[in-house]
């Protein structure tokens, strides 16, 4: 199936690896699910050549608007501040709506469909389509644990599922060092993903930290 090879789309993969290729259910916290799905928006754009993300904001490097309506969002929400904002606070505020935007991209594209809730006081909930197609991210991840030739969006989406939590899910997929080819593969992405993925473990874990005092 040609779905198989997933959409391109980091947000989609990371969201896809985030949920049960069943029964939709997530593997995340909300808060953490949502600051991943953030990353992955941001890591969409510095993959299109659009941002450059620095430690002490973000920088518009090109007006090309990417292909699809989120990003086209996203980079458009950027271009209008006026002043440089840290990636934290661009990681919260896109985090409050991330889970349903890329839901409904994903329901889009044909890889998720809504089903209604047997209970009529609860809302539809989104389920895989096809859960071959759900699974197919994981093997992509696999490809970075096992140190096998993979693109940078490949890495960077490894690299951004650990850092929101998933990595008790994915290296169980890998070779017993798979932690460190996983590590050493991040290491050699471009300083704006590396910067990014940092600062996406640094807000999942202060959103962590919080929830639990």
């Amino acid at each position: 199936m040609a779905r198989l090879s997933g959409t391109g789309r980091l947000a989609d993969e990371l969201y896809l690896l985030a949920h049960d290729d069943v029964t939709g259910r997530s593997f995340l916290q909300p808060r953490a699910l949502g600051l991943g799905l953030a990353g992955g928006l941001l890591a969409e754009l510095v993959v299109a050549g659009s941002i450059r993300v620095r430690a002490g904001g973000i920088e518009i490097i090109s007006a090309d608007v990417p292909g699809d309506g989120l990003a086209r969002r996203v980079l458009a929400q950027a271009m209008a501040e006026p002043e440089q904002h840290p990636p934290r606070e661009w990681l919260m505020f896109l985090a409050a709506s991330a889970g349903p935007d890329v839901a409904c991209r994903l329901g889009e594209s044909g890889y998720l469909t809504q089903v209604s809730s047997r209970r009529p006081w609860r809302d539809s909930r989104w389920v895989p389509a096809d859960s071959d197609c759900a699974f197919a991210p994981l093997i992509r991840v696999r490809a970075v644990l096992e140190a096998r030739p993979v693109t940078a969006a490949d890495t960077a989406l490894a690299g951004l599922a650990a850092a929101c939590g998933l990595g008790s899910r994915l290296l169980p997929y890998g070779p017993p060092d798979g932690r460190r080819f996983l590590d050493w593969a991040v290491r050699q992405l471009s300083p704006s993903l590396r910067e990014l993925i940092a600062q996406t473990q640094a807000a999942v874990d202060s959103a962590l930290l919080s929830h639990r005092v």
